[in-house]
């Protein structure tokens, strides 16, 4: 099993004709991803790598049925009227992978969703990916990559970092453990997957067995994450990692949804909220394997030998 895709779930892709959208949703089919339409307006009839393109969701829905997710690849401008169509048209689920997305468009989308019992991962997102199963969005970039880099496991992986995601999951398949789903929430300030829904996804997969968090200064995400192991609505072992060791109040870093103000947000809060609530954090971003290792054998899991690179000289 896994969280949020896999190859069951029917695709659309918004904005399939765009350069990104035909370079994602290469990787998409390639990978394994049940992609059944693509949308754009005015190229209704079009296709693309085989895939039939509609003018509108709600005319994709009316001949293809019922679709489970749409990554959305159109410019950020368009972005709140693409993901209202797709709500309106009922798509539960949605990957808005572009940046810069204004903060209003995505309370007004986050107001939709809820309203139609939706949900939404990103702005700002490569999306997610189960390994050996599907990927919504652009994580791996390409399948040969996505293929190597990514293998099938019990951790799930919850990032804030773009790069951070595939980095994680790449250094826990060299170290023998695999991932359940790796998502990446998105890189702004307000998201609507954040870490602590996504963490309770992960709490209720019974493929997941423990979680991996990257985590960043600004928003409160990483300490509601520690209210629910508080809480006792997360029980799985959480092994953490926070950036932003050398930020200060008001700078940024890595991108919008990192920022520390009027002393909230610390890289320092963070890691003491998370300790408390009974989390692995660790100090260095190369310690997460070998730390994640530990946790797995001491629950009884073992993890897979690790990988050894051919070298050449």
């Amino acid at each position: 099993m896994s969280i949020l895709i896999d190859r069951t779930k029917k695709v659309i892709v918004q904005g399939i004709t765009g350069r990104e959208g035909v370079a994602r949703t290469r990787l998409m089919k390639e990978y394994g991803t049940q992609v059944v339409a693509g949308c754009t307006p005015g190229k209704g009839g079009d296709e693309v790598l085989d895939v039939p393109v509609y003018d509108t969701v709600a005319e994709c829905v009316a001949v293809r049925g019922a679709v489970d997710v749409s990554v959305i690849f159109v410019p950020a401008p368009l972005v709140k009227d693409a993901a209202l169509e797709a709500v309106a048209a009922g798509v539960p689920f949605l990957v808005i992978v572009p940046d810069r997305v204004p903060l209003h468009d995505v309370l007004e989308i986050s107001r939709a969703a809820k309203e139609r019992g939706a949900v939404f991962l990103g702005p700002n997102t490569l999306g997610c990916l189960s390994p050996d199963q599907a990927v919504a969005g652009m994580m791996g970039g390409r399948v040969e990559s996505a293929r190597a880099f990514f293998k099938a496991g019990p951790v799930g992986v919850s990032s804030r970092s773009g790069g951070m995601t595939s980095s994680i999951a790449y250094y826990l398949s060299r170290s023998g453990i695999g991932a359940s789903t790796i998502v990446h929430v998105g890189g702004d300030p307000l998201v609507g997957l954040p870490h602590p829904d996504v963490v309770t996804r992960f709490q209720d997969d019974p493929a997941t067995e423990a979680i991996v968090l990257f985590g960043e200064i600004g928003t409160s995400q990483e300490e509601q994450v520690a209210d629910l192991m508080e809480a006792g609505r997360v029980t799985k072992p959480v092994i953490a990692y926070i950036g932003g060791k050398g930020a200060r109040e008001g700078t940024r870093f890595s991108h919008a949804g990192a920022i520390i103000e009027g002393g909230r947000g610390t890289r320092e809060g963070k890691i003491e909220r998370l300790k408390a609530a009974g989390a692995r954090v660790v100090e260095d971003f190369d310690d997460i394997p070998g730390a994640t290792g530990e946790i797995l054998r001491a629950i009884g899991i073992e993890t897979g030998s690790p990988r050894i690179e051919e070298r050449t000289t």
